[in-house]
């Protein structure tokens, strides 16, 4: 925690330089915000786990997404909370109005439920980037008036997990599968579309256990979005196919 007090103190203190591109200035500038926010849309995995929600990203990780995510997540910067919640947004309501309308033509009623960081890595980095995140974009979702969003923290971790860097997609799967749970299912948010939250997507193993979870308990997510996608490894040309959203969403 005291990191993260100091790295905030040193925004403030020191010349602002971009992450995303080293330009002086914020340190996300308009044009790697831009850059960030470009082209919001469904990136799924390559060999998608089952019961994956279709998934919808803003960027693939890269570039300057990468290093803002990296810095935000990883460094402690949490000045870049702000830009990262706006792309999250964002992606949002791409992914909203790529759906049916519900037939009450109203304000659409989401649900944003963070994946949770593992006790450690809260020790660790001394903040909660998804959660933080997810509580910012329910804010701009409310501000933009095109829907009513709340975040319903639901999911925990019910055991001790592996580091996920370096493992397969097998491994990956198999390290997560019963990890979360929802600890208070009466506490479901009724009537309302609920949405995955996370920082990036990369085999998708972590979104599957959630929505796994969010079943168990009687919640259905809709879709899941993410600031990020890591690019497919495959050089194989993917087969397009039409890309179905839930109904509710």
């Amino acid at each position: 925690m005291l990191g993260g007090v100091l790295c905030s103190l040193l925004d403030l203190l020191l010349p602002q330089t971009c992450v995303g591109c080293g330009a002086s200035g914020p340190r996300c500038c308009a044009r790697c915000l831009a850059e960030l926010a470009a082209a919001p849309r469904p990136r799924p995995p390559e060999c998608p786990p089952a019961g994956l929600p279709v998934c919808w990203s803003a960027a693939d990780y890269a570039g300057a997404a990468r290093r803002v995510v990296v810095a935000y997540k990883e460094r402690g910067e949490s000045a870049l909370a702000a830009a990262l919640a706006d792309v999250l947004a964002y992606t949002v309501t791409r992914a909203v109005a790529a759906a049916p309308r519900p037939g009450d033509g109203g304000r659409r009623r989401l649900v944003l439920v963070p994946v949770p960081s593992a006790v450690r890595s809260l020790r660790t980095r001394g903040h909660d980037p998804v959660g933080r995140l997810a509580r910012l974009a329910a804010r701009r979702l409310n501000a933009y008036g095109e829907c009513r969003a709340e975040v319903w923290p639901a999911l925990a971790h019910r055991r001790r997990v592996a580091d996920q860097a370096g493992l397969s997609r097998t491994e990956r799967r198999g390290n997560l599968t019963g990890s979360l749970w929802v600890p208070n299912p009466g506490e479901s948010p009724s009537a309302a579309n609920v949405l995955l939250v996370d920082d990036i997507v990369t085999t998708g193993a972590t979104l599957a256990e959630a929505a796994r979870a969010l079943r168990r308990s009687g919640a259905v997510a809709s879709a899941a979005v993410t600031v990020a996608a890591t690019r497919r490894r495959s050089s194989k040309p993917l087969r397009s196919r039409t890309v179905k959203m839930h109904p509710s969403l």
